[in-house]
């Protein structure tokens, strides 16, 4: 049973109780749904008929990091819980903070079977995970967690603004003496990286609308790149002459905003493997690719500057 309170402050009173006879009982809020990157209120009795209620913080599915106490997200005061047991059912109440008034969240429901011992949870013998709104009091199974769609809007996006996008640029500032060939791989690539991220943004839409993921910062990096991005694609329209007068403002405009576009990115990438609870596979691989990326960088800059300083020594002074 699950009985709540939220007042005008956002403050959640939760009072949740099962039958027991021994083990832990949990509640986890989640952000997308998955129990990884969730936090969760675990309550039990004690093998000494102590209570006990912690926050964890359920990191992997395993292992010894799987569930780490005292981490989350959820704001508590610990002097504001309690747990006790009567007549063979178990009762855990807690009180959470939240920034904004719940609606539509992610709930999971989980209890094992063993009495944790140093803060260590044993695996859960049961969960289930739900959809609940705290305005009605409501709640709605949740349906497959959408997989598929969360690989193509990650996959599409780090293809497009991760490795496209700065291969591009790079093109533009070191290979300006194979003129006009640059150029034209320069405008193509940009192009193609643009409307495959589009297509990757489009994904990351239809995943919102699924699984309603609480990650704002995500989220608003994302708009703000795809503006971005959007710039760039009216700066190759609005190109001014190189004679006119205007042309060094465009490029101030071209050059900054893209500059803008792969820093932005690529801290958005990092940030979206994060919240998405990506694999190691995808860290490694973007964290291999971001290296190659700036030891070229490093290494044709270099060559660029070498290349600027002989031809400004071999210019005579009168």
């Amino acid at each position: 049973d699950l009985q709540y309170h939220q007042d005008k402050n956002n403050v959640l009173r939760v009072v949740l109780s099962t039958m027991y006879s021994t083990g832990w009982v949990g509640m986890g809020f989640s952000r997308d749904g998955l129990m990884i990157g969730s936090s969760a209120m675990v309550g039990w009795m004690g093998k000494k008929g102590l209570p006990h209620i912690r926050q964890f913080s359920l990191r992997s599915k395993s292992g010894s990091k799987a569930a780490v106490v005292d981490r989350g997200f959820l704001v508590s005061n610990n002097h504001d819980h309690t747990v006790v047991v009567q007549q063979a059912k178990i009762y855990v109440a807690f009180q959470l903070k939240f920034s904004y008034r719940l609606s539509h969240q992610h709930i999971i429901l989980a209890f094992g079977p063993g009495v944790p011992v140093k803060n260590k949870l044993s695996k859960h013998q049961d969960k289930t995970s739900f959809t609940f709104d705290f305005t009605t009091g409501k709640g709605f199974a949740d349906g497959p967690f959408p997989y598929g769609l969360r690989r193509a809007h990650g996959g599409l996006n780090l293809f497009a603004w991760g490795i496209l996008m700065p291969i591009g640029a790079i093109l533009a500032r070191y290979f300006r003496r194979m003129d006009p060939l640059w150029f034209y791989l320069h405008v193509g690539i940009q192009f193609a990286a643009f409307i495959i991220g589009l297509a990757g943004v489009v994904a990351g839409v239809a995943l919102y609308s699924k699984i309603q993921a609480d990650i704002p910062a995500h989220r608003g990096l994302g708009i703000f790149i795809l503006f971005l991005g959007i710039l760039q694609v009216l700066a190759f329209f609005l190109r001014p002459n190189t004679d006119s007068k205007y042309r060094k403002y465009w490029n101030w405009y071209h050059h900054w905003s893209g500059r803008l576009v792969l820093f932005f990115a690529a801290v958005n990438i990092v940030l979206g493997i994060h919240v998405g609870g990506g694999h190691d596979s995808w860290k490694i691989g973007y964290g291999f690719n971001l290296a190659i990326l700036l030891v070229a960088v490093i290494g044709l800059e270099f060559m660029l500057w070498t290349r600027w300083s002989k031809n400004s020594a071999s210019t005579p002074t009168y």
